[in-house]
């Protein structure tokens, strides 16, 4: 049994090194150690296209075209290892030995060398001391530091993550890796695409371009970071014209389609999520057609790739705005990398290639030398190995701002310190079952995961370092713009900016426009919008089928404005302002009212002022003659009651003029409405009194109790109680109050709102009302005699009245603002001098310029001739119907009966000067007395 075992493992070891052999990477950098890491490195940028047919054994590809960046990060593994091994604090008595291969920047290279890491820690873990003593024997790889491309290092990760073997990659930043339920052991030291396309987005916005070219590599690194990309865009409605993948394998005519799209595209921006490998095709195509008016957005993977960074490429990639990893400084490694020699660093196979390509020549013995004798390769001269690596210019000495190089010594450091957790560990405050520790000399590549998923220290800069949950390392970004070299051409990375993904977003990205060179030389933010920008006083406006970075401007409407360019929608100005002409602000709207200060305000009041001073004068010559017929015969205290009330009215009018207050809205309708009222009423009082006195034949007792003057004041107290209570329920309800109208441009109107205009109606109504019912009796009263009554001139008033408020019901409701107020205090004004001029203007008249018509004799006489008419139509029609009753029995039809009628006087003079006396009127074979007295004590039972 023991020897069938023995014979097994023989076949799996023989196996093994059989597939390692043959189909392994045949260069590498190897140390050995207690301890070993691996490495996968992109030494070349990619390998040679062969076809393989199969007739023979298929050989390994070739790796093409030296990648001198690869190099410095793998020198900065190494660098990294050999101050650990040389440390006397971490790791003491331990020594770490490393196994480096190149992945060529693809993913069968890289899987090639996973498998050889992978074979190694398969055999390890069979244990065959017992049957064999392995003085070669190579220990198990517990880490790996690499792969550089995030598609490659996704290969490398699916198969580590088989067996846990932590995987810590320096420059693959895809944000698909942060899945740690796919990608087990992968962790990095390199932010993830996640923030490197918020931080291209956030530029983008910065220099308020719209409308950009986006190509991306297609592989694991360029799908998912253009992704997010887009999804950033359309958070800022920015617009994506052209969304292209490319790679590095792309034949010739499909390189050139591309070239054509992106040179008929409008977008001046191109944002690229690729590998320098994946697009140097592109550039070259560029840079053939001579296309130099683009501006490059680069991606970490390229921002400062020296594949790209070129001087024949110059023109084309000059001013390129490079989203960079932030710098990190290593101490002594320059020094280092100035030491380098083939050798001295026979470990590193990689060392000769790099001399090589370095100063063009060929080490003796070197493979590359026998295909150029072959004619496979072009003539070099031979080079001694000794040459001074300070003399030329190589990417490989640009240690000035290390990125990736630094990343990878960060990762180095971290599985070291991740040991030394291991090896200073306390039995009782492990990691693992029951708090246990792991023995560094048998530990397995899983427990070093399991401690660097723990992982917390300070490097050699004072930065905390420790894995997120995902994995991942926190970091920032540097912006970096592609300069000329004024002294010999080449490409100079410019920091002029920084993304910190720490702090507050607005806060986040900082970039110095005075350092940037567009172009390479233009100072001025070039220009990639879809559309002109829209100035200020216009917004965008959508035109149909086109993206929404596509807009035509139109201006702001009315009340709105837009004090910035490229304005997505107009703001609208508050209540209290308006637009200017352009729209690009708002200035506070004129505040109007009926003023005082106004002339059209100054001249209603001064016409109110004048009905009450007109008013007043009237009531001033009616109390002068208070004793005189005239004054007598129009019911003295009801006209001094009218004239109160019509001075009322005046003043009311008043009330609407100047700023509407709550207390002025609330006071004004009512005041008007109650004034009118009892001026209305006042006037039906007295015009009713008169024509039932002298429509009666005969004054009888009950007139005389009936229109008492008690009972004439309790009418109109009556009549005005109601419109108090329709006020008064109207200011319980629904009070007016001030409001200010905002709906008229750049005027706010402060008017009242009346609360309840059904309110409104009933004290308006109920004062037509009353007017009606008063010009019913007026025009019934017209004839009665003209020096006793006014009622001819009531019925014009009423007239007036009507006209004036008939009018302002439409006129009420077809104004605004301030003139609802005017309309209102020149219907008040215009019904007022109505009833006053129609009502009082001919007594005052009388009164003051015709004296003798202001007699108790012109009275006596008007009132007589009246009676007379009235008796003389009684006896025509009296007559009239004897004449009918006679021609119906028979009697005389030639002739008709005589009569006469007399007026019989004292004296038969209307001149005489007896109050006493009494007019009588004879008709038929009868006589009426209509005895009229003017004495002062009888006037009240009278009149």
């Amino acid at each position: 049994m023991r020897k069938m075992r023995l014979v097994l493992y023989y076949l799996i070891v023989l196996g093994s090194s059989v597939v390692i052999s043959t189909y392994g990477p045949h260069q590498l950098a190897q140390m050995t150690g207690d301890i070993l890491l691996g490495g996968l490195f992109p030494i070349h940028f990619g390998v040679a296209s062969k076809d393989q047919d199969l007739a023979a054994r298929p050989e390994s590809t070739q790796c093409v075209r030296f990648n001198f960046r690869g190099f410095r990060w793998l020198q900065a593994m190494i660098f990294a290892i050999d101050e650990i091994n040389n440390s006397s604090t971490l790791l003491p008595n331990i020594t770490l030995g490393y196994r480096i291969f190149d992945t060529c920047n693809t993913v069968s290279k890289a899987l090639e060398a996973t498998l050889s890491f992978v074979a190694q820690n398969k055999i390890d873990s069979l244990n065959l001391d017992e049957f064999c003593n392995c003085t070669d024997h190579i220990p198990a790889t517990i880490a790996v530091v690499g792969a550089a491309g995030s598609a490659v290092s996704t290969a490398v990760a699916n198969l580590l993550g088989l067996f846990y073997i932590p995987q810590i990659s320096y420059a693959s930043s895809s944000r698909l890796l942060s899945n740690k339920k796919q990608y087990k052991s992968f962790m990095r030291t390199i932010p993830t695409d996640e923030y490197q396309a918020t931080a291209m987005a956030d530029i983008i916005e910065y220099f308020e371009w719209n409308w950009v070219i986006a190509v991306a590599s297609d592989d694991d690194y360029g799908r998912p970071g253009i992704e997010k990309f887009e999804k950033e865009m359309e958070e800022r409605d920015i617009c994506i014209h052209l969304n292209e993948l490319i790679s590095q394998y792309f034949e010739d005519h499909e390189i050139q389609a591309l070239a054509d799209r992106i040179e008929n595209s409008t977008a001046k921006v191109i944002v690229v999520f690729a590998s320098g490998p994946d697009i140097e095709p592109l550039i070259k195509e560029m840079v053939r057609r001579n296309i130099t008016d683009r501006i490059w957005l680069a991606s970490e993977a390229w921002a400062s790739s020296s594949l790209i960074a070129k001087p024949e490429y110059l023109d084309v990639v000059a001013g390129t705005i490079g989203v960079a990893l932030k710098a990190g400084h290593i101490a002594g490694f320059r020094e280092f990398l100035q030491k380098v020699q083939p050798k001295r660093d026979s470990h590193n196979e990689f060392v000769r290639e790099f001399w090589e390509e370095t100063f063009n020549c060929y080490l003796e013995d070197s493979p590359r030398q026998r295909e150029s004798e072959n004619g496979s390769t072009s003539f070099r001269p031979l080079c001694t190995g000794e040459e001074d690596i300070t003399s030329v210019e190589t990417p490989y000495l640009d240690y000035t701002h290390l990125r990736i190089s630094y990343n990878a010594y960060v990762a180095v450091y971290s599985i070291a310190q991740a040991l030394q957790d291991i090896l200073t560990c306390t039995p009782g405050h492990g990691l693992f079952a029951n708090n246990s520790c792991a023995d560094i000399k048998k530990m397995e590549a899983w427990q070093v995961l399991k401690q660097l998923r723990h992982l917390n220290y300070t490097n050699s800069m004072g930065e905390k370092m420790h894995f997120d949950e995902n994995a991942d390392m926190a970091a920032n970004y540097t912006i970096i713009n592609w300069h000329r070299s004024a002294e010999h051409g080449s490409v100079v990375f410019e920091e002029v900016g920084y993304y910190n993904m720490h702090i507050k977003r607005g806060a986040k990205l900082f970039i110095d426009k005075t350092k940037i060179l567009w172009n390479g030389y233009s100072s001025e933010v070039p220009f990639s919008n879809c559309s002109e920008d829209c100035e200020p006083g216009t917004r965008k406006g959508i035109i149909d089928s086109m993206p929404t970075c596509c807009f035509e401007c139109t201006e702001c409407s009315d009340g709105e404005y837009s004090n910035h360019k490229d304005a997505s929608v107009c703001t609208k100005c508050p209540n209290n302002s308006w637009s200017n002409g352009n729209h690009t602000f708002c200035f506070l709207k004129e505040i109007e009212f009926l003023s005082w200060t106004e002339p059209f305000g100054i001249a209603l009041a001064i016409c109110a002022v004048l009905g009450v001073v007109l008013t007043a004068f009237v009531m001033g010559v009616f109390v002068r003659f208070c004793n005189t017929p005239i004054v007598k015969a129009t019911n003295r205290e009801l006209s001094y009651v009218l004239l109160f009330s019509l001075i009322c009215c005046f003043s009311s009018s008043l009330v609407f003029i100047g700023e509407p207050q709550d207390w002025t809205c609330r006071l004004r309708q009512p005041a008007f409405g109650i004034s009118f009222v009892l001026c209305i009423s006042c006037i039906l009082v007295k015009t009713n009194r008169v024509l039932l006195v002298f429509e009666a034949k005969i004054p009888t007792s009950l007139h005389r109790k009936w229109w008492g003057l008690n009972l004439q004041f309790l009418l109109v107290f009556l009549c005005t109680f109601v419109q108090v209570m329709i006020c008064v329920v109207w200011l319980y309800n629904a009070p007016p109050s001030s409001y200010r109208n905002h709906d008229i441009d750049e005027i706010i109107f402060i008017t009242c709102n009346e609360g309840s205009v059904m309110a409104l109606g009933f004290l308006i109504g109920y004062t037509c009302l009353l007017a009606a019912i008063c010009f019913f009796f007026a025009f019934k009263s017209r004839k009665l005699p003209e020096n006793f009554t006014e009622a001819k001139f009531i019925t014009f008033s009423m007239l007036i009245f009507f006209i004036v408020w008939i009018s302002f019901i439409p006129a009420y409701f077809s104004t605004y603002g301030k003139f609802v107020s005017a309309v209102e205090v020149i219907a008040i004004l215009a019904s007022s001098f109505g009833l006053l001029a129609c009502i009082f203007f001919n007594k005052v008249y009388i009164i003051l310029f015709k004296p003798s018509r202001n007699t108790i004799e012109e009275v006596r006489c008007s009132t007589a001739a009246h009676a007379f008419k009235v008796a003389a139509k009684a006896t025509l029609k009296h007559n009239s119907a004897a004449r009918k009753r006679s021609g119906s029995i028979g009697e005389s039809s030639a002739s008709t009966p005589s009569s006469s009628i007399s007026l019989k006087t004292n004296g038969n003079d209307c001149n005489s000067t007896s109050g006493r006396n009494k007019p009588r009127v004879s008709f038929g074979s009868g006589t009426v007395t209509l005895s009229l007295s003017f004495e002062e004590p009888r006037r009240s039972s009278l009149m």
